[in-house]
């Protein structure tokens, strides 16, 4: 499974949604994952992929990561491996 395929799973996991449902295009928002769900995503991501993600739920508007989209998650997670294993 790819960074994509495992985000979206992990996303829709999240959202009580089946993977087809989640597409690239999608917000957080419009998939109805609230902030709680968002947190419980970063964890899940983290954990699944070995990382840690520059994102303080406190404030969410103040973090490198971006989470506008799946696409922008998936972007995210996919630098944040590369810089990790250099």
């Amino acid at each position: 499974m790819n960074v994509k395929d495992q985000v979206i799973a992990i996303i829709a996991q999240q959202a009580v949604l089946d993977v087809a449902d989640v597409g690239m295009d999608s917000t957080l928002q419009s998939l109805g994952i609230d902030s709680l769900g968002l947190v419980e995503s970063i964890f899940a991501i983290e954990e699944a992929f070995d990382i840690s993600v520059p994102f303080n739920a406190n404030d969410p508007g103040r973090t490198d990561f971006d989470i506008s989209s799946v696409a922008a998650i998936v972007a995210g997670v996919e630098r944040l491996i590369a810089e990790q294993r250099g």
